[in-house]
């Protein structure tokens, strides 16, 4: 597993929804290599941006959908969610708030799309609102028909090598991943099976050895 997620975060083996988050990780990773000529100086995620941005202009990567068509159903610090009847899916914006850098934010879905290809994001495009850079991404709209037990969510994620570190936090030692904030409103219970639709997934040195 460590050595397919490994392949998947470099831009291998990918395919289907995947395809384009891996290579907009790729060209980050690339972009961030090539970011300072100063080993010391540190990239910033204002940098990542300006070079990301170009490369949206360069790959037509801007959501050409109209937002304001659908219905928001949620909104957090970092993303609003809206629904759309006409697809019975999700569409969500996120500012990658949560995450240092752009490129971990996509790997974040790389990692969950890998893991819980039931509730796999779509990549549709990125928009400015008010010049704050967003990714629009797609996802199916999971249906709640109970609530969630965070013990069973335990279980599960315990049962597939994630070890509880604190309240709604977990991390794998094997994979070296961390997955936080994985609250009630993170995980749908539906005919009593657990969908993750909102995970927060980080890589440590770990996870690269």
């Amino acid at each position: 597993m460590k050595y397919e997620l490994q392949n998947l975060i470099q831009g291998k083996g990918g395919t289907g929804k995947g395809d384009l988050i891996q290579q907009i990780a790729a060209n980050l990773r690339t972009g961030k290599g090539a970011g300072t000529g100063n080993e010391k100086e540190e990239y910033t995620k204002q940098q990542e941006e300006k070079s990301l941005i170009a490369y949206i202009d360069e790959k037509a990567l801007w959501y050409t959908g109209i937002i304001s068509e659908y219905t928001q159903i949620g909104e957090g610090a970092e993303q609003k969610v809206y629904y759309d009847a006409r697809k019975g899916t999700v569409i969500k914006t996120n500012d990658s708030i949560f995450y240092k850098y752009w490129e971990d934010y996509f790997h974040s879905l790389i990692v969950h799309n890998y893991l819980f290809s039931d509730t796999a994001y779509k990549f549709l495009g990125f928009r400015l609102v008010d010049e704050n850079l967003f990714a629009v991404v797609e996802q199916s709209h999971i249906i709640k028909t109970e609530d969630v037990d965070l013990n069973d969510v335990q279980d599960f994620l315990e049962t597939n090598g994630f070890r509880n570190t604190r309240r709604n936090d977990y991390y794998n030692d094997d994979l070296g991943i961390i997955l936080e904030d994985l609250h009630d409103e993170n995980v749908i219970s539906s005919s009593n099976m657990l969908f993750f639709v909102d995970t927060v997934f980080y890589l440590t040195d770990k996870f690269y050895e």
